[in-house]
């Protein structure tokens, strides 16, 4: 019995594995998240019906807006800017327990809703009052991944000038450090162009632009 079970651990493993490859093959994020940001595997929940977004309703993003109107003003940033980046991080369900799985073979992996890396987390929960809470927390807490996220990008933004020379709005270019960290979106800001992987994380995150502002205004 005990070899048995070994091969049907072995075969889920397996299965997994494939199902999350498939997942992750197409995005790469870094912030808080961003860079990779994350390819943890799809959920093994089946999906809901349909929400208004299009997506099923237990996948839908718009379900933590409540979560994302009390940070985004906690944190002082724009509560349809973070609402947006969790529609950009939803293109995977999140499963606490894939997530793992997936983060054990890939151990730069992200973690949470909104898909932050371990150094990002570990920088934002500063002196902030989430200071004694672990990153490993963030798949099985939403509410804690909403509000890493929403101080992420408070701290992204007090490295914007003023002025920024290039064509990005300001929520734009803070989505833009959220993917691909504060070094590239201070270039952006200065007129740089940015690479396929970013032009396709800001081209997701205008077209997320209407919902997410329809979201956090229920």
């Amino acid at each position: 019995m005990a070899p048995r079970r070994s091969l049907r651990r072995l075969a889920a493993t397996v299965a997994v594995t494939v199902a999350v490859t498939v997942a992750a093959a197409g995005s790469l994020a870094a912030c808080g998240g961003t860079g990779d940001r994350a390819a943890p595997p799809p959920a093994s929940a089946s999906p809901g019906a349909p929400s208004a977004s299009g997506q099923p309703a237990n996948q839908d993003p718009a379900r933590f807006a409540p979560q994302v109107v009390k940070y985004a003003g906690q944190a002082k940033t724009d509560a349809q800017l973070l609402m947006a980046i969790l529609y950009n991080e939803s293109y995977k369900p999140h499963d606490p327990a894939l997530e793992r799985a997936w983060q054990r073979m890939k151990p730069d992996s992200a973690f949470g809703i909104a898909n932050m890396h371990k150094a990002a987390f570990g920088d934002t929960k500063q002196g902030r009052d989430f200071a004694n809470r672990s990153w490993d927390e963030l798949p099985d807490d939403p509410d804690l991944a909403v509000e890493a996220a929403a101080w992420f990008l408070h701290d992204l933004a007090t490295g914007l000038p003023r002025k920024p020379s290039g064509p990005y709005t300001r929520d734009e270019l803070l989505a833009l450090g959220y993917n691909a960290g504060a070094g590239n979106m201070s270039a952006f800001a200065r007129g740089a162009k940015p690479g396929p992987q970013a032009q396709s994380y800001l081209d997701r995150l205008r077209a997320n632009w209407a919902k997410a502002g329809e979201a956090v205004k229920r």
